[in-house]
Formats: structure tokens, sequence, C-alpha cells
């Protein structure tokens, strides 16, 4: 627990050295803060989470899948995590929901507060990538096809 209590003071250090607004939670070990992107708003956690020995950063889009095209929103889950190198887009298909995740172990290592803001800096640049995608896919403003194509 000790060594997860530092990596979420760090988390904090990283964040308070930025400039960054946030709101903690102490006693879950978790951070929520967000910002916006080119036009969609990305809000996020930093979860540490001391029985995996994991820190974590999660994002759920703003878009939801209508019931109607859950299965193209798999497809397009799928699909954009098979081109990230970092992190992967989770995907509920009961409820049509899109969770950005990116996770890093601390487990007998040091993270460091570059790696934290990588972990930040990655994940938006990410979630702003491909928001906008899933949201024209949800509104029918474009085809699974043109989804893959892009």
């Amino acid at each position: 627990m000790e060594q997860a209590k530092q990596v979420y003071q760090k988390i904090i250090n990283m964040l308070d050295n930025r400039g960054w607004k946030y709101e903690r939670h102490d006693e879950d070990l978790v951070i929520a803060s967000g910002v916006t992107g080119e036009d969609l708003p990305i809000a996020f956690i930093f979860a540490v989470k001391p029985q995996n020995h994991l820190v974590q950063f999660l994002s759920k889009l703003p878009v939801t899948m209508p019931e109607e095209k859950r299965i193209d929103g798999a497809i397009a889950a799928c699909a954009a995590s098979n081109h990230l190198i970092d992190g992967s887009f989770d995907y509920d298909v009961m409820n049509g929901s899109i969770v950005f995740r990116l996770t890093s172990s601390y487990l007998n290592s040091d993270i460091s507060e570059d790696l934290l803001e990588y972990m930040l800096m990655v994940s938006a640049a990410t979630i702003d990538e491909y928001n906008d995608k899933f949201l024209m896919l949800a509104k029918g403003m474009i085809t699974i096809q043109k989804f893959l194509e892009e």
C-alpha cells in the first residue's frame, strides 16, 4: 500500500507541476480531471490499484452507441485498438459505452512523473483523434466501412 500511495502522490505532483486542476479522492487513490480536445471534452481519472500494482488512466468517451449501431461500435473499438501502440478502447456491447484505458505496472519499479505525463498526453491525443469518429459513427454520419478506411 505504501508504494501505491507514493504513485498516487506522484500523479498529484505531476498535475500540480503542470498547472492542472483536478479532484482528489484520497480514500480510493483516484484523481479526476479533464480537458477539452479540439471539440469534445475529455473527462478522465487516474486510478492507483494497490491490489494489482497498477496505475490506470481511464476516460469514458462522451459517445454512446445506439442499439442499432452496437455491432458497428464493437467493430470500430476493436479496429481502433488494433492501431494503437499504447492503450485500448474498451467497449460494452450491452450499453454502447466506450472507455479508453492505458495501464502501467509499478510492481518492483519506480514510476516517474514523466511516465505519468506520457500516459496523460498520449491518452488525450488518442481520445481526441478517435472521439469524433466514434460520434459520427453513432449518429450515422459515417458508415463502419468509412470508419475503418480512416
